[in-house]
């Protein structure tokens, strides 16, 4: 599939409604849970979009479109440990899809162009990115962590399946 910003606002449109479908009621024993030391919860995973939203795509959209400077700022992959702490799944979940309709909302109505989207912003580690890479890397960054999420949950039971283990691929991950 050809990138296309009506068929990436499909699925960043989604993914709030999606991890909310999959984790607003659950316990904490499933959104704490991980998949060993130095793995992330269902929870950090939503912490770490969080801090996506306020700090990265629509930040780094801005800076190819608008700034002289077009290098990026390092993004702190692990910020949600500190900026999650005290708060509830319900909350982040919440915090979540305000953030996400508020810059999808800016992202509209930037009415971006083809030209637009051959734009280059310079990023800490790659180099030069274009802002269509930029977009589909948030498309693709959602739906990897909702499949993070999926595969942590389905975690919590390897062991209890039993034989079963051989034929249920993302329990083999």
């Amino acid at each position: 599939m050809n990138f296309s910003i009506d068929k990436s606002l499909e699925i960043l449109t989604q993914t709030p409604k999606t991890i909310h479908s999959l984790l607003g009621n659950l316990s904490d024993e499933w959104v704490f849970s991980n998949e060993g030391e130095e793995t992330w919860s269902p929870f950090d995973v939503i912490g770490h979009l969080i801090h996506g939203e306020k700090t990265d795509w629509i930040q780094r959209t801005n800076i190819i479109l608008k700034e002289e400077n077009k290098q990026f700022k390092p993004f702190d992959r692990f910020a949600q440990f500190e900026n999650s702490k005290g708060k509830s799944m319900h909350e982040l979940l919440g915090e979540f899809s305000v953030l996400r309709e508020k810059n999808l909302s800016y992202l509209m109505s930037l009415n971006l162009t083809e030209s637009d989207l051959s734009l280059i912003g310079i990023h800490p580690e790659f180099g030069d990115v274009t802002l269509q890479q930029l977009l589909a890397t948030w498309v693709t960054h959602d739906l990897g962590h909702i499949a993070q999420i999926a595969r942590v949950l389905a975690k919590q039971y390897k062991n209890e399946v039993g034989p079963w283990v051989a034929y249920i691929p993302i329990l083999q991950k």
